[in-house]
């Protein structure tokens, strides 16, 4: 046997390990689910909201909390805006908070709850690094209503803006969803002061972050004060003048006109609570609404309701008990896991975890639009999939578009196939979502000008004003639409070309002069390659394209070594390619199908590819653990656990099929 066919065989032993551990991690309810967890904001904003609202944490969940803030400790002694950062003057002092709450003693390590982090080195950090008057925005706000830190000193978060014409550019419907639903709850807290009591242990952390007595402190003189750490987007001209009119209008607000606007805030929190049982957007607006709750009517039927539904939040990882960054990413894991499964040439072995995987799929449909979507500034969903669950119920365009692929692929295999009106009710809603520019953006159709990015107020998070158009989800659409083609094009017929003309033309602008693409949701340039690469190819561009040339070049000029890919989550700050060594499995996978997307399978570069997948893989099948390769608004990373597990396999397939003799 020669070296060539011994190599194809040991890849294809791989992928067949692959999916054996891939499929064992499959839920009796057809779903593939996982942590999500890497933003060091969440678990702490949990337990601010826990201890505000008098809930008790049981102690098994607290040990587990301190367990995983140990765990994420840097050796300077301070918590990062996510677990492989630098420290984070926001993150440091709301982790401190959190760990004294959770019953950790100011000496620490050492607990009666088991090891904890190193309290006097994260004091000495908070301290070192100007203290929390130089937390970004969200800190304070939370600091805020704990009582440990003066609403005098926060920029102004008047829930009068609610009030507005909806026509200005600047209305807050305008606004990427999740901005908009998460300042909901923080005008309501700002404009009502909201505060718990100054308890003993309130007074002791107000003297544990501090350098100087908290009743001395002049909060208004540190509004704008940010430490460095925390600057990532820096306050510009026109949000400090905007801060500045705003500031003078809260010195003497209209009562009846407060009143009226903390009404509308709060019809608006509430339908948010509605029309997605209770689990929201996501865990930072889900525990600011039951902090609303709270304050509105303390143990009230509402609070108790909502803070109950938290838990679906937290998630038992092998660090500790974390907060994960949804409620699920069961839709998203499923989808991709059938299309790694039914790449590979052992589908057929595995029809019953296939056809479980397909009624998940198809129970996950979102089947009607939300009541009253305009008044409420939402787009219409019915016929769109969510990220997670379908109980939460926001529609977004990815998750849909794989979705759809996930159901064609499965029509052999499935009990009932999905019925024709379904797919063609989501490929309806996808065409619904395109955006003027010819992309799609991640949830709802762009809304607002570039422009309102000025007056971001977050300082830790960059993009975040506007759903923008992304490569990802322009590419994922793009893909739905051109199996759509074939599927349903008696229905659609020449609306689906023109679609797809137009998402391809926003890829093609999107890539730059050296032939790569910026991702927004992975690091970074890497996924951008395989999302270019395949819009491109679903759009019928072929290898001979300029433009994919352009992009196989640039992942071969970053190949490492090794055979794999490494991108640092350096790549997203700086927006420029930040090679990490050894490389990385997801990286590499992703990198690898660009290459066969580009048709460059038969080149040596995608064999040391492949085999480097191989050899990494570990004898149960699965691949280690990794760096986190997840990211969202530049910033913060966040852990998919599963891309380590489907997207080696799906590589490993698709290099195998486009590269075997011809």
């Amino acid at each position: 046997m020669s070296g060539e066919a011994m190599s194809r065989e040991r890849l294809l032993d791989a992928v067949r390990r692959g999916v054996g551990f891939l499929v064992s991690q499959q839920r009796t309810d057809g779903r593939w689910d996982g942590e999500y967890g890497g933003p060091m904001f969440l678990l702490p904003l949990y337990v601010a909201g826990a201890y505000v609202s008098g809930q008790e944490i049981p102690e098994p969940r607290r040990r587990g909390m301190i367990a995983y803030f140990s765990s994420v400790q840097n050796a300077d002694g301070s918590i990062g805006l996510h677990t492989e950062a630098p420290g984070s003057m926001f993150c440091t002092s709301l982790s401190y908070v959190a760990l004294r709450l959770l019953g950790v003693p100011p000496e620490g390590p050492s607990t009666s709850l088991g090891p904890g982090p190193d309290m006097a080195r994260m004091r000495e950090w908070i301290r070192a690094n100007g203290t929390p008057l130089g937390s970004a925005a969200w800190g304070k706000a939370v600091l805020a209503f704990l009582n440990l830190y003066g609403y005098d000193g926060i920029q102004p978060v008047p829930p009068e803006l609610w009030l507005l014409p909806q026509c200005l550019p600047f209305h807050p419907g305008r606004l990427w969803c999740h901005v908009r639903q998460v300042y909901l709850p923080l005008a309501y807290l700002y404009a009502t002061r909201a505060c718990c009591p100054a308890t003993p242990l309130i007074r002791a952390l107000r003297k544990e972050l501090y350098d100087q007595p908290y009743e001395q402190i002049r909060f208004a003189r540190h509004r704008a004060t940010l430490a460095d750490c925390d600057a990532y987007v820096r306050p510009t001209q026109l949000l400090r003048a905007a801060n500045r009119l705003l500031h003078a209008y809260e010195r003497r607000p209209m009562r009846w006109l407060r009143r009226r606007s903390l009404a509308r805030v709060l019809d608006h929190i509430e339908y948010e609570d509605r029309t997605t049982n209770l689990i929201n957007i996501g865990p930072v607006n889900a525990v600011l609404n039951t902090v609303v709750h709270h304050f509105r009517q303390p143990g009230g039927p509402a609070f108790r309701a909502h803070f109950h539904a938290l838990g679906v939040y937290l998630f038992e990882s092998p660090s500790g008990l974390l907060m994960n960054g949804e409620d699920s990413t069961a839709l998203w894991d499923t989808a991709f896991s059938v299309q790694a499964i039914t790449a590979t040439p052992f589908a057929d072995e595995y029809a019953p975890t296939l056809r479980r995987a397909h009624a998940f799929i198809a129970d996950a449909q979102i089947l009607e639009d939300p009541p009253q979507a305009l008044r409420y500034y939402r787009h219409p969903s019915c016929g769109a999939w969510p990220f997670g669950s379908r109980a939460q119920g926001w529609a977004v365009t990815d998750c849909t578009a794989e979705a759809f692929k996930s159901c064609v692929l499965l029509e052999p295999l499935a009990e009932q196939p999905l019925p024709e009106d379904r797919l063609a009710a989501a490929i309806r809603w996808l065409l619904s979502a395109q955006n003027r520019d010819g992309g799609w953006a991640s949830y709802e159709k762009r809304r607002g000008p570039r422009w309102l990015e000025r007056f971001n107020p977050s300082h830790s998070f960059a993009d975040i004003m506007v759903d923008y158009s992304y490569t990802e989800c322009t590419s994922a659409v793009v893909q739905a639409l051109a199996v759509a083609r074939r599927r349903l094009r008696s229905r659609f017929g020449r609306e689906l070309d023109r679609a797809v003309r137009r998402g391809a033309g926003l890829i093609r602008r999107n890539q730059r002069p050296d032939g790569s693409w910026e991702g927004s949701w992975g690091v970074c340039f890497t996924i951008g390659a395989w999302y270019g690469v395949q819009g491109l190819r679903a759009a019928g561009c072929g290898p001979d394209d300029p433009q994919m040339r352009k992009a196989a070049d640039f992942l071969l000029a970053h190949q490492n070594p090794d055979g794999g890919w490494g991108e640092h989550y350096q790549s997203c700050l700086q927006r420029r390619y930040v090679a990490r060594q050894p490389s990385l499995a997801v990286n590499t996978a992703w990198a690898l199908m660009a290459l066969v997307g580009a048709g460059r399978a038969h080149t040596e570069a995608a064999a040391r590819a492949a085999r480097y997948l191989a050899e990494l893989q570990q004898p149960d099948g699965d691949w280690p653990r990794e760096p986190m390769t997840g990211v969202f608004n530049k910033t913060t990373l966040i852990h998919y656990d599963n891309y380590r597990r489907y997207f080696p396999i799906r590589a490993l397939a698709e290099f195998l099929n486009a590269s075997a003799p011809r």
